[in-house]
């Protein structure tokens, strides 16, 4: 039978990272310290959450922790004839795996601009994320420097085409979160749609008939249509949107774009608003 004698060493759990808070997935490593220690060789007792085999060292190594491990840690050491007592406990909260959350400030590259993309991990207390950028949705291979202008970390700007998507890592090996949502980025062209009216009379009546057009000049590009109006009832995604009678459900504001059939992502701008106002008196 041992006989120890109980030391006073102030002793500690501590999380070896920059980050508290711990993910489903990643591999984590908690430290037992024992304060004026040094120059003694110690074993390390441990007692934790759903494992019946601790290590007996200063290091507790847990590799793709999950929420069971969710819970108190203590350790203490003993050297020769000498026992510390417990450390306090120290909670390990893991949680479930998180998501990246992609945003653009605006959709539609302009013509010779490029647009802003921001990654975040939520929740956003968590810390140490790098991120990775992707461009459409079967390409593996992270964005470059030749790809994108990147800023401070979370944000680039994009001058091409395509759907975009993002995702965070952090440590070593790097652990991921899942992928955000796809954003499309179209981008724009010169081209300038132009909305008209035929006739193109400077008063409707209820019951006449009246055409709606969107035309887009220069080349032969072949378009698909976007109409956009808070008039009641919404026009077709054609060049031409023909109202047999006219009623004032049909008043409002119209404008499109087109999108070429060619190349999904290239898009003309907004065309200017043309007032369709339709009387109910003749």
């Amino acid at each position: 039978m041992f006989l120890f004698f109980s030391v006073r060493n102030r002793i500690t759990v501590k999380l070896q990272h920059s980050w508290s808070q711990i993910f489903t997935g990643e591999t984590i490593t908690l430290r037992c310290e024992i304060q004026g220690g040094e120059g003694k060789v110690w074993k390390y007792e441990w007692t934790a959450p759903n494992t019946n085999s601790p290590p007996t060292s200063s290091k507790y190594w847990i590799r793709r922790v999950s929420v069971s491990r969710s819970g108190d840690y203590r350790c203490r050491g003993s050297s020769d004839y000498l026992l510390t007592g417990w450390s306090d406990a120290f909670r390990l909260t893991v949680s479930y795996k998180p998501k990246a959350k992609l945003r653009a400030d605006n959709t539609a590259v302009p013509v010779g601009g490029s647009v802003t993309l921001t990654c975040s991990v939520n929740p956003s207390s968590s810390s140490g994320w790098k991120y990775y950028w992707y461009r459409d949705e079967k390409s593996s291979e992270a964005l470059t420097t030749q790809d994108a202008v990147f800023h401070s970390n979370g944000q680039i700007s994009v001058s091409q085409e395509g759907l975009y998507r993002c995702r965070g890592g952090r440590g070593n090996p790097v652990y991921y979160t899942e992928d955000s949502q796809s954003v499309r980025i179209d981008k724009t062209v010169s081209n300038r749609p132009v909305v008209t009216l035929y006739p193109n009379w400077s008063e409707i009546y209820r019951g006449e008939t009246i055409t709606v057009r969107c035309e887009i000049h220069g080349g032969d590009t072949e378009w698909d249509y976007e109409w956009e109006t808070n008039s009641m009832i919404k026009a077709p995604n054609q060049n031409e949107y023909r109202i047999r009678s006219a009623s004032s459900s049909n008043s409002g504001n119209y404008r499109c774009k087109g999108r070429m059939k060619s190349s999904q992502h290239k898009t003309t701008e907004w065309s200017d608003s043309v007032t369709l106002t339709v009387s109910d008196s003749k």
